[in-house]
């Protein structure tokens, strides 16, 4: 009973506040986030005279829940994909990522590297710092030039186009900081070769499956037409694919993408791509979701605030920047006006969930240093909360900019309130 009764009160309040947050023209990951940091700041703030608040915060059934919301987002952010749609726009795309990756990468690296003490971890810590600078969160930036009306535009297809070269890219870097975990160390240029090696021999058996699978089970399932059967083999070739990255020594997080990134609805049908989306995006918005968000903020301590500031100011500083220009002066130069070029890299600022779940298989991995482990006002003992919030900030930040930048633009939507 005690498993229910602590699912419940995080699912509905992180689903208020998720709601409060989309109010007010904020992700609603943010309020999601916000829920857990609350119950957390709740539990320390009672002192055990609650303990029932203590019991959520540390519970496993939490975590678990967590584990199956990664596995739905990742899935989710490979379905929503259309590659077919923007092929015309991958070469400028692929010049636009390999900035926005390039530049965050080496200044948040170089930014950790300064500020984290030197410790065993600090060298998994200083490439995920670099790795979560790297990222832009494809849901979030989708969901961000949808809701102001130019996803379908040339702008929107560079956009999309670079922030599908990055969730690929960051996939990848995330398996080198895995190999960093285990051993301790940079990969020799043998083993990174060998790594790489493993990474290309995965998209290449997946996407070669995946082009073979998914039409064969569309006819044999033609006759039924059951949507609990299409997305029991969604699901499915999502497990597999896992299975198959962990074999070859990555996070099975790349089996998740991929297992969406091939759904395609020329390959499956409309039909079947409509109703499974439509059933991912209630299952993972409507519960899983917002229990994953919810448990990232229940691991947050806003101490991070005032004991290491000037760290957090910066972290949030070079996150932003690193992507406005280390992806807006690619833009420019490739012959988009300075306006579009602006929104490239304001729009890729975001990070939304693909970090947050980069930062939990890095919490995972035991890349942050047990409670108590390091100093109180150490930048170790708050990186993970910092990380946290670097990724809110520049998530809430994305919107507030485009709205700015966008203005007056043709196929743009007037301006509006913070609740449009």
């Amino acid at each position: 009973m005690d498993t229910l009764v602590e699912l419940l009160v995080l699912l509905a309040l992180a689903r208020v506040l998720g709601e409060a947050a989309a109010r007010l023209g904020q992700p609603a990951s943010v309020g999601e986030i916000a829920a857990g940091v609350l119950i957390a700041a709740l539990a320390g703030w009672s002192a055990g005279a609650w303990p029932w608040l203590d019991r959520l915060v540390a519970s496993d059934a939490v975590g678990h829940a967590a584990e199956v919301g990664i596995f739905a987002l990742v899935l989710l952010a490979g379905v929503e994909l259309e590659p077919r749609q923007i092929r015309r726009s991958l070469g400028r795309g692929l010049f636009v990522a390999a900035g926005g990756i390039a530049l965050p990468l080496a200044a948040g690296m170089a930014l950790a590297w300064w500020f984290l003490p030197e410790t065993p971890l600090k060298t998994g810590q200083v490439l995920l710092v670099g790795v979560a600078m790297s990222i832009s969160a494809i849901p979030a930036t989708v969901k961000i030039f949808g809701e102001l009306g130019v996803l379908r535009t040339r702008l929107g297809e560079v956009v999309i186009a670079a922030a599908i070269i990055d969730d690929v890219a960051g996939l990848v870097l995330l398996a080198v900081l895995l190999a960093v975990v285990r051993t301790g160390a940079v990969p020799d240029p043998w083993a990174l070769a060998l790594l790489l090696g493993k990474v290309a021999a995965f998209f290449l058996v997946t996407g070669a499956l995946g082009a073979q699978v998914y039409p064969r089970v569309r006819r044999g399932l033609k006759v039924m037409q059951a949507a609990a059967m299409e997305f029991s083999a969604l699901v499915a070739v999502g497990l597999a694919y896992g299975a198959l990255a962990e074999l070859l020594g990555m996070h099975w997080v790349m089996g998740a993408f991929m297992a969406g990134l091939f759904f395609e609805r020329a390959r499956v049908g409309r039909r079947a791509y409509t109703e499974m989306r439509v059933i991912l995006t209630a299952v993972t918005g409507g519960v899983l979701g917002p229990v994953f968000f919810a448990s990232i903020g229940l691991r947050v301590d806003l101490a991070a605030v005032t004991a290491v500031p000037l760290f957090v100011a910066l972290l949030i500083a070079v996150a932003f920047l690193g992507k406005l220009f280390g992806a807006g002066l690619p833009a420019r130069w490739s012959g988009m006006d300075r306006r579009d070029a602006l929104a490239v890299g304001a729009g890729l600022s975001a990070r939304g969930a693909v970090e947050m779940v980069v930062i939990s298989i890095a919490y995972a991995a035991g890349l942050f240093p047990a409670a108590g482990a390091a100093g109180g006002d150490s930048t170790d003992a708050h990186l993970f909360s910092a990380l946290i919030l670097m990724a809110a900030v520049t998530t809430m930040l994305a919107p507030i900019v485009l709205r700015r930048v966008l203005r007056g633009r043709d196929d743009a939507p007037p301006d509006r309130s913070a609740g449009g």
